[in-house]
């Protein structure tokens, strides 16, 4: 008998005894091929021998100084690296333990920055449907999932909510990718003028959409008219990268495939790659100084912020990221993912859409290709995916709800940055023979 709470309870998990390269092992001596890197964390694999010496020799000297009280060279190198790789104008990092604690910091320094700038009136955010930025009430409240917002909307703070760039879906026939980009764009400009402009603080959005409608990417020009909207209006535009950045779409962050420059941007998952939590909320010069000589002090903390060890792995990361070219190889190994996704799914009768970039990928399933008709969610196809696909030693991210919260089945597929072409074959082979096992 177990006493830990479980996700599900009347699941029964195989136990995890050992990880190597993209792969895991359980208690049975079963092999899992690790094809979303369990929710887009584990970018370089389950044995990388540079973030575990790091972590060791970081315990060697500091375990945990708390924040309020000392700094340590570990978080200071690694905000160091992070802004050498960041956006235009960013430029102060705030390390957290995760992603949902990155999207509430960014939320809460949103709307202390405009009590520092004398506009207490913005009370309000907006984002969009289908998104998902976090299980915290606050991350929870602006996410645009019907499913897992409806327990609690009672006690939540919402965010108002505009279409997604969702283009498979979203598109009319009569329109080209840059017209819909705009007529979805420009919704921002309606609700912002719908709410009142003095109210609003922010808009959130993930830069290419992940767990809930499997990696969605804008259509060209998106994001650029997003951004001139929110300028026009005073808005800050906040970016969730806690599942698209750390080079998963083939660029340290995901924003600089869009030409946009965020004021704040929230990352986590590949940031740790899975060998200590850790997150990290980074925020623009101009939204610091504002704090810096406004109280001085902002209101809000967690125990393990910027944490030695999680702070030394990180570092070691990002550094394998950058100097150790995995970005540049999450971009070029994708390419291949993208072509054997594509061979192997391209024509299946039940296979709506393919989509993604780099090593984030998502296939939409249908019922009906020429009509796009979703299959019926009683048949629960994600979750008879997910454990076909577990029989046959796959690990990944199948979710339903994929077009409105209810219909719509899709899968998720971001495996470690290392994988060879060899396996990327064997991981689309797998998904291939659980995909017509549940069909």
């Amino acid at each position: 008998m177990s006493h830990v709470f479980p996700r599900h309870t009347k699941t029964k998990l195989p136990l995890a005894v050992r990880g190597d390269g993209i792969y895991l092992f359980d208690s049975e001596g079963k092999s899992y091929l690790d094809g979303s890197g369990g929710a887009a964390v584990s970018c370089l694999g389950h044995s990388d021998r540079d973030v575990i010496h790091a972590i060791k020799t970081q315990l060697d000297s500091l375990d945990f100084a708390h924040t309020g009280f000392l700094t340590s060279a570990s978080a200071e190198t690694l905000a160091d690296r992070l802004i050498a790789h960041s956006p235009e104008g960013i430029d102060r990092v705030y390390l957290v333990s995760g992603g949902s604690e990155a999207v509430e910091s960014a939320l809460k320094l949103a709307r202390q920055y405009m009590l520092e700038i004398g506009q207490p009136e913005r009370t309000r955010f907006i984002a969009r449907r289908q998104s998902y930025h976090g299980n915290t009430l606050g991350a929870l409240g602006t996410g645009g999932n019907l499913w897992r917002r409806e327990p609690f909307d009672p006690v939540m703070v919402s965010a108002s909510h505009i279409s997604p760039c969702y283009e498979y879906r979203g598109r009319t026939p009569d329109e080209s990718a840059q017209e819909y980009g705009q007529r979805v764009a420009n919704e921002l400009e309606a609700e912002i003028l719908r709410l009142g402009p003095e109210t609003v603080i922010g808009f959130l959005a993930e830069p290419v959409v992940g767990a809930t409608a499997g990696a969605v990417p804008p259509v060209p020009g998106y994001f650029p008219r997003i951004r001139e909207i929110c300028d026009k209006y005073g808005v800050l535009l906040i970016l969730d990268e806690v599942m698209c950045g750390m080079g998963r779409t083939g660029t340290l962050f995901a924003s600089e495939q869009d030409g946009v420059r965020p004021d704040i941007v929230t990352i986590a998952k590949g940031l740790g790659a899975g060998y200590q939590p850790i997150g990290a909320m980074l925020c623009s010069g101009d939204i610091y100084a504002a704090v810096e000589e406004g109280t001085g002090f902002f209101q809000h903390g967690h125990t393990y912020l910027g944490h030695p060890v999680a702070c030394a792995a990180a570092r070691a990361v990002v550094e394998k990221l950058t100097d150790g070219g995995l970005v540049a190889r999450a971009a070029k190994i994708g390419r291949y993912f993208e072509a054997a996704l594509a061979a192997e799914f391209g024509q299946h009768p039940h296979v709506g859409d393919i989509r993604g970039r780099g090593m984030f990928r998502g296939l939409e399933f249908v019922a009906d290709r020429s009509t796009k008709e979703p299959f019926d969610p009683d048949r629960k196809l994600a979750l008879r995916l997910k454990a076909k696909a577990m029989e046959n030693g796959l690990i990944c991210y199948p979710m339903n709800g994929t077009i409105d919260g209810r219909l719509g089945d899709h899968v998720l597929l971001a495996p470690p940055f290392i994988c060879t072409e060899a396996q990327i074959d064997e991981l689309v082979g797998k998904l291939a023979t659980s995909l017509d096992g549940v069909i």
